[in-house]
């Protein structure tokens, strides 16, 4: 828990009432690896905070086969925001890669702190921002670069989570087949 208000804190100043506040409006939550946080199809009402693991967002592309977008790890929030603000059905699964632990927000919580906590909102909009520059920041350069270079540059940027998920989805990420990903890693070994 104390993950989540250290990183909240970065985003504003907080009375200790109020991060009392913000920690009952809360509750930890468990997961394994495989199970869904969200689900396409089905609209978004909880916004969750990793304090453990690695979720991967996916969706199904026309040929029925599985494209993993991006990963999120500990210290990083978790939400379809799309589907979240305007409550529309979800077009990506939200997936534990590992086992996770997280604090999970309603979105009845949300509102109630919105409305009771002043400069809450500008402390949320922030965290989003922050939220999305880091995902395009993921994303980017992704479509510029050959498989090698993705490869490597994710090993950089990404070293730890790169030992602890399944190398299907490191290729899905990649863009490129896992027979692929596994040519790559014996040339540059």
């Amino acid at each position: 828990m104390q993950q989540l208000i250290d990183t909240i804190l970065q985003f504003g100043s907080l009375t200790n009432q109020q991060i009392e506040l913000i920690k009952s409006k809360t509750e930890t939550r468990k997961m394994k690896a495989g199970d869904y946080f969200s689900e396409a199809g089905k609209t978004a009402n909880h916004v969750g905070f990793i304090i453990n693991g690695i979720f991967r967002v996916c969706y199904y592309n026309k040929d029925g086969n599985e494209i993993t977008r991006y990963f999120i790890d500990e210290n990083n929030f978790l939400v379809d925001l799309n589907s979240f603000s305007y409550q529309i059905p979800s077009s990506e699964y939200i997936q534990a890669v590992t086992d996770v632990e997280l604090v999970v927000f309603k979105r009845s919580s949300l509102t109630d702190l919105a409305n009771t906590i002043v400069g809450w909102d500008k402390i949320t909009n922030q965290i989003t921002t922050k939220a999305l520059l880091d995902k395009v920041s993921r994303i980017s350069p992704m479509v510029a670069e050959d498989a090698t270079t993705r490869y490597q540059n994710f090993l950089e940027q990404f070293p730890e989570m790169a030992l602890r998920i399944p190398l299907s989805y490191l290729a899905s990420y990649l863009g490129i087949t896992q027979q692929s990903l596994s040519r790559i890693r014996k040339n540059i070994s």
